[in-house]
């Protein structure tokens, strides 16, 4: 157990680099599966989570090699793997589901053992189910494991998605691949890292077309797809991360490999708030030099603001210059954060999906919990702009989803390091 201790009234100044993306990586590494030989990924993060997803991956079977310093993983899978998926490895990593849609198209069978992750509140798999029951799967739960068959394969099917869910939408698309006949997602996701597992997919011998847009057709193919080399999709949220740390610290930071065009709506809202925008190639600037405008924010799907982004938007509104409302409509869990921001000084009142955040001139340093990924590095940049010194508890799950991220800060000019922390409360 480690915790994150943080000099306040600091300004980050300075370049970081930003690495592949967390919700592409693990579920790449999982699309390896349909395929005999080894696959290469390149631009791979040094996170906690891929590590869990190499563990799972060895577990049935696969050779894993993760060189951080090359930033690459190599994924050797065999002729014969397995289909089981324990619970200790799973109970980590939410994105271990990723690998439900390629294990019953392979081997038409899949024991997966429900996912735990972020601690955001309930993300069900009902869209999972009903689309692997469509294509002619069948799906339930027993003793804490989902159960898949599909013993005389799978085949197309039109699949309407009530919710443009991201989870669903991989699984389904990895599941069709392989199928007989065609498969149709309406209502599909549409994020960067959905149009960069199709890429990979494509690049292995899959036939998908329309990623990105809300209808994805997937021709299915005979036999297995082929190992590739591919490289993973900068990570939108992490360039996001840093975008809001440069306004909340008044800070002037550039973010080298960060696509802005992933982050349209993000960045419009950094500009309302005053920030300057700077987009350069490959990359984007933000500065900001005066106290933040508060601004409103929706999370909503991608193309939408991203809920992954809005405990940073709420840091920067808790210093703002005025009060702003920001709802969640993604996770009801996410306002946790919020309680903690309040212990650093913040004006913040929740009302079931609405949080009212009035701006005050500065937050002061207090010990404060991590409660998932974005909440554990909100709370840390917070506390880069509070008097005095936080202490940010529970840094696993920052380490889940951040390369080296007291090490970037502290190039930035910050004064944060990592501590031992004598406890296994915070352990989720």
């Amino acid at each position: 157990m480690e915790r994150f201790r943080i000099a306040g009234e600091a300004r980050l100044e300075g370049a970081v680099e930003v690495a592949g993306a967390k919700n592409s990586v693990l579920k790449l590494m999982a699309a390896a599966l349909l395929a005999e030989g080894t696959t290469t990924l390149r631009q791979v993060p040094s996170i906690l989570d891929v590590t869990f997803m190499a563990q799972l991956l060895d577990t049935l079977g696969c050779s894993v090699k993760v060189d951080a310093d090359a930033s690459t993983a190599t994924i050797a899978v065999p002729a014969e793997i397995g289909h089981q998926c324990d619970y200790e490895l799973v109970r980590k990593l939410r994105a271990s589901i990723s690998v439900l849609g390629p294990l019953l198209g392979r081997c038409g069978q899949a024991e997966v053992a429900l996912p735990g992750g972020d601690n955001i509140g309930s993300r069900g798999l009902n869209m999972h189910v009903a689309g692997l029951e469509s294509m002619g799967a069948k799906v339930h739960i027993e003793h804490g494991f989902v159960i898949a068959e599909a013993p005389q394969g799978l085949h197309g099917a039109e699949v309407w998605l009530d919710f443009p869910s991201v989870g669903a939408t991989e699984t389904i698309m990895m599941a069709a691949v392989l199928a007989k006949g065609t498969t149709v997602i309406e209502n599909a996701a549409r994020e960067p890292e959905i149009q960069d597992i199709a890429a990979m997919l494509n690049e292995m011998g899959a036939q998908i077309d329309g990623a990105g847009s809300p209808r994805i057709e997937i021709s299915g193919v005979d036999g297995l797809l082929k190992p590739v080399d591919h490289v993973v999709v900068p990570d939108r949220i992490v360039s996001g991360s840093w975008a809001f740390a440069a306004a909340i610290t008044k800070g002037d930071i550039t973010i080298s490999n960060g696509h802005a065009e992933h982050l349209e709506l993000p960045l419009d809202k950094l500009h309302k708030a005053g920030a300057e925008i700077s987009v350069l190639n490959p990359g984007f600037r933000v500065v900001m030099r005066d106290r933040p405008k508060p601004v409103d924010v929706v999370t909503l799907p991608y193309p939408g603001f991203a809920t992954d982004l809005q405990a940073f938007v709420i840091a920067m509104n808790a210093i703002s210059d005025g009060a702003a409302m920001v709802t969640e409509n993604l996770f009801e869990g996410r306002f946790t954060f919020a309680q903690e921001l309040t212990r650093l000084g913040a004006q913040i009142q929740t009302d079931g999906h609405h949080a009212v955040v009035r701006g005050v001139p500065r937050l002061s340093g207090a010990p404060v919990v991590a409660s998932d990924i974005r909440a554990g590095a909100a709370l840390v940049i917070a506390g880069l702009a509070a008097e005095g010194e936080t202490l940010v508890s529970a840094a696993h799950h920052v380490h889940r989803g951040y390369t080296d991220f007291a090490g970037n800060l502290r190039r930035l000019g910050a004064d944060v390091t990592v501590e031992p922390e004598d406890t296994e409360l915070y352990w989720n």
